[in-house]
């Protein structure tokens, strides 16, 4: 499975340009579902990359697991949810050395979250690589009442939290990891527009 193309939109949306080896330099690597595929595509280009390498996974309903461990990270760790795996992320990364490489492969709302830590520890943004695989699915957070809904896979859509019918935007928070959803009647209550899938 390649990478996702998107098309091209406003600034503040993601670009994700694909993992490129490091080579055997220390790395964190955090993958969800389909994100294992890009792992094992990194690591077949240049198996040297998972000698030092510390990897999470989050099987996230599609599980690569064994793919992953026959990679032979120098460390392999599963968790059931990224808030399951977020307190050895933090760990990892508050224990990460200068010149560590972060990859980050799979959805995202994995990568938002997942990068929102790592340059809320003090990486630099150049130090993280990102790809996204699989789900198209979006985090959104409701502008008018500041909750986020997870998996958000049509637009319109409902926000939960408040209930109101929400506007899927490009426009993407990195603080937030979340891209932002407003409301669509608002100066004309009750007229909602079709519901569509998401498109990359």
């Amino acid at each position: 499975m390649p990478s996702t193309p998107f098309s091209p939109s406003i600034p503040s949306r993601p670009v994700y340009a694909g993992l490129v080896s490091q080579g055997s330099t220390p790395s964190l690597m955090l993958a969800d579902a389909e994100g294992a595929l890009a792992l094992a595509d990194l690591a077949a280009r240049d198996p040297a990359v998972m000698a030092r390498a510390h990897l999470i996974y989050v099987p996230a309903g599609s599980d690569h697991s064994a793919r992953l461990q026959a990679l032979r990270p120098a460390q392999f760790y599963q968790a059931p949810s990224f808030a399951t795996a977020l307190p050895r992320l933090r760990k990892a990364l508050v224990d990460a050395h200068m010149g560590t490489a972060v990859y980050l492969a799979g959805t995202e709302g994995l990568i938002g979250q997942a990068l929102a830590e790592a340059l809320a520890a003090g990486l630099p943004l150049d130090a993280v690589q990102c790809e996204h695989r699989g789900s198209i699915a979006r985090r959104m957070q409701c502008v008018h009442c500041k909750g986020v809904t997870e998996n958000v896979t049509t637009d319109p859509f409902t926000c939960s939290h408040c209930g109101l019918t929400l506007f899927v935007r490009d426009h993407y928070s990195r603080r937030l990891a979340a891209f932002q959803g407003v409301c669509v009647d608002a100066e004309t209550p009750g007229e909602i527009p079709d519901t569509q899938e998401i498109r990359p």
